[in-house]
Formats: C-alpha cells, structure tokens, sequence
C-alpha cells in the first residue's frame, strides 16, 4: 500500500545513493567477508560468481549470494542476520560521509524543503544496515537475504540489479515505499499528485549499475551525479564516461567533508529544488500557494 507522506508540511526532496563506490570504497562484501571468513581473493569469488551467472544463465546479483551462502554454510559460518548486521559496523567510508546526511537535511530544512535520503544498491541490505550511517536513511533498498524461523539467511529474498534500481526511484516518486507491494506502484496517478517530482530528485552514484538510475533522473529534469575515487583510475574514467555519455551532468570526487567538491554542489542542487518549488508555486496561482 501507499505510505501517507510525511507531515512536515514542507515540500519532499530527495538524494539516493548507491552505496559501493559511491559512500564507500570497493565492494563491501570485500571488506567484511569474502577475504577474512571465506578466505578467497576478491578476483577468485567475483569470477566465480559471474561463471556460476553464466552456466546458470541468471541473475548475476542472485549468483553472487547464493555462492556467498553455499561457501559459507561449507565452512559452518554464521549465517544470522545479527551477523551481517555486526559485519555490517566494519564497512569502510568515504572521508565525511558520516556527517554528511544531517548537514545536508538541515541545509534544506532552511531552504524549506523535507530532504529525505535513500540507499539503492546492488550491495547486501543486512550489511548496510550494520554500518554506521543506516539510521540516516528512510529506506534502504538492497539485495536482500531469506530468513527462516531460526533468523538464519537460507537464500535471497529480493536482487536489486542495474535495471531494477530504477523500480525504487518509481517507489519513491510515487512514496509507495514497500518492495514487496506490486499493486500500488503499477497504479496511475498524475505527474503533479505524484509525491517527489523527479526534478527534486538527486541519484548519486559511481559506476554501471547506476546507469539506468542516472538517465531516468536525468531525463525527468533531476541532478545524476558521478562520483569517483580520485586514486583509482577505472573509477575517474567511469565518472567521465558517465559525464560524456549524457548519463550525468554532475561529478565529484568521493569526499563528502563540508566545504568540499560534493557539498558545494549539494547545496547547489537543494537551492535548485527549492526554486523550482517556488516556480511551480507561482505556475500552479491562484489555485496553487501565493509567493510571499
């Protein structure tokens, strides 16, 4: 069903966020599981994961944790979800991601607007969960693991992959918010009834999984923006195909300390918002609100 929208009284915006290579660096499957507990390479699982996707002819998100739960399980790994979540505490950050969220709502509260942030990631929800910036987030869209009766994960309950991203932007355009609710989401309702206009939408994100997300922001008049980690080459080269390719309009490097690059076009890109809200204000007159 449908979410009432928030009571604020302040028009919603909204900045969604993959989260590998966007918040944080690498894969966090990397850093918190893969090396330490399965003992493999980063190269030998990945590998593995896209020849298990390619025999099967399947999802390689689904590949990927369905090898993650069979090595696990071979190695008698604890598979609860207050695991991931404690697996979860251990993911790296971008420096200033954690201060991040509340400077940039409180900047739009002064603009008067409801910031509101999502993640939409390909990532594991139960690890993004555990890290220290979860609480920050309305939702967080991710693949997601089974649980049966024991609270043990016994296989996937939801893929997000490169295409289905695009779903949650929907979701969020609409605040039809639960992933599991097929009915509501599929429902019509018009462009200006709608809850968050795409244009007070901005998507972060980094590489080929946000395409689709990046270009139907894009195209529906809101900010896309490539991130990228200024010491990894193949990562700036993907910010600037992201740029040349017309996905983006936006890029920054991966720092989100106040006063740097991606704060400076936050505050750009709320103020932007806030205008349009104005705009659409003095569009909608006299049946619409008044300016002041």
């Amino acid at each position: 069903m449908s979410q009432p929208r928030p009571a604020s009284g302040r028009p919603l915006a909204v900045f969604a966020y993959d989260f590998d290579g966007t918040l944080a660096p690498g894969n966090m499957q990397e850093h918190v599981f893969i090396p330490d507990e399965l003992g493999m390479s980063h190269a030998d699982f990945w590998t593995e994961a896209r020849d298990l996707a390619v025999r099967q002819r399947g999802d390689p998100i689904l590949a990927y944790m369905h090898l993650m739960l069979d090595k696990a399980r071979a190695k008698g790994i604890e598979l609860s979800r207050d695991a991931w979540v404690r697996r979860g505490r251990g993911l790296p950050l971008f420096p200033g991601v954690e201060g991040w969220f509340a400077r940039q709502t409180a900047r739009a509260d002064a603009l008067g607007l409801d910031l509101r942030h999502f993640i939409i990631s390909s990532g594991n929800r139960e690890l993004i969960e555990g890290s220290p910036i979860a609480r920050h987030f309305e939702r967080i869209y991710a693949s997601a693991f089974l649980f049966d009766a024991r609270d043990d994960a016994i296989g996937p309950a939801l893929a997000v992959n490169y295409t289905s991203k695009t779903q949650y932007l929907f979701r969020i355009n609409k605040w039809t918010l639960e992933e599991w609710d097929d009915e509501s989401i599929n429902k019509v309702v018009m462009k200006a009834e709608r809850a968050v206009p795409f244009d007070r939408m901005a998507f972060f994100g980094d590489g080929m999984t946000d395409i689709p997300c990046m270009r139907l922001v894009t195209d529906q008049g809101g900010a896309a923006v490539a991130v990228y980690n200024p010491g990894i080459e193949k990562s700036r080269a993907a910010a600037k195909r992201l740029i040349d390719d017309g996905r983006a309009r936006h890029s920054g490097v991966a720092d989100y300390s106040e006063g740097a690059e991606l704060d400076r076009l936050a505050d750009d890109l709320l103020r932007a918002m806030a205008a349009r809200v104005g705009a659409h204000g003095l569009d909608l007159w006299p049946h619409g609100p008044q300016s002041s």
